[in-house]
């Protein structure tokens, strides 16, 4: 089989892991990519390819087909999950959509793509992305076209919301989120945001830092400017501070002040990456700290 890549822009072949989340991952926020897990030793795979290369000449940028030897990146393949091949799996946003095993006829496989690819609506939310940074107004104007059409879209919604808190129009973009949490639920990136809106809003309000500082210095009994200084922390970042601030209000135990110290430092949480080391030593001590 020769090399996908000299074949269409629209056909790659992932030779490393580096490759793979370049090509696959980071693509699929722009692109549907399909993944096919093949090797050269496998009859079915061998016949699944050629389909699955003519589809992508014809469908000519609408998903983009990664080509993923199992044999050179076993990794990848345990990641998600193949145990047989021929193995196709579909990517949007950076999450897995949809996968199916084996070899299926091109009318189906055709019928299986045409069902993931993305809605008008959602095409314009990747345009609205990728406008962010050097047209926002025109930005704004396709996140709020793509609500139009598709008013149950969150990604329009979160999207906007994202945008107006960028833009200074912090009102607004807790408008759009109250109203996305009236369904019960909020999406990550829904929730981050919301914690960024809760932080600045926290910080606002608490007073000056260095005043804050003063106060608790000479009465650290005071948890209420301890909770004070520790929004003022968030606000500027300080997150480590922040914590152990918090951490301190929280191990205090006054029942009015515990609540709102855990908000803050689960705001904290969701500000930072998950993998951090500052998350998982502080999830890790305000989980002793209640319980």
């Amino acid at each position: 089989m020769s090399a996908p890549s000299e074949k269409s822009p629209w056909i790659l072949e992932a030779t490393d892991e580096p490759a793979f989340q370049r090509d696959a991952v980071e693509r699929s926020r722009e692109v549907l990519v399909v993944v096919d897990f093949w090797a050269q030793w496998c009859q079915p795979c061998r016949m699944l390819g050629p389909i699955l290369e003519k589809l992508a000449q014809e469908y000519a940028g609408k998903f983009l087909l990664v080509k993923t030897d199992t044999d050179k990146l076993p990794n990848i393949a345990a990641g998600f999950g193949v145990q047989s091949i021929p193995a196709v799996y579909a990517m949007r946003d950076g999450q897995l959509l949809d996968f199916f095993v084996g070899l299926l006829p091109e009318g189906q496989i055709r019928d299986w793509i045409d069902r993931l690819l993305p809605s008008e609506a959602e095409l314009l939310v990747a345009q609205a992305r990728k406008l962010e940074a050097s047209d926002p107004k025109q930005a704004e104007e396709k996140y709020l076209e793509a609500s139009r059409l598709d008013p149950n879209l969150a990604s329009a919604k979160i999207g906007l919301a994202t945008l107006l808190f960028s833009r200074g129009r912090a009102d607004e973009s807790r408008a759009i989120l109250e109203e996305l949490e009236r369904r019960g639920f909020l999406e990550p990136d829904a929730e981050k945001l919301k914690a960024q809106l809760n932080v600045m809003s926290q910080g606002q309000t608490a007073g000056d830092l260095a005043m804050l500082q003063t106060t608790v210095m000479a009465n650290p009994g005071d948890l209420q400017a301890k909770l004070a200084l520790a929004e003022a922390l968030a606000a500027q970042a300080q997150y480590e501070q922040a914590l152990e601030t918090a951490l301190a209000v929280v191990q205090a135990g006054k029942k009015e002040f515990v609540e709102p110290a855990r908000k803050l430092m689960v705001d904290i949480f969701r500000l930072l990456p998950d993998e951090s080391e500052l998350v998982t030593t502080y999830r890790r001590r305000l989980s002793t700290a209640l319980y």
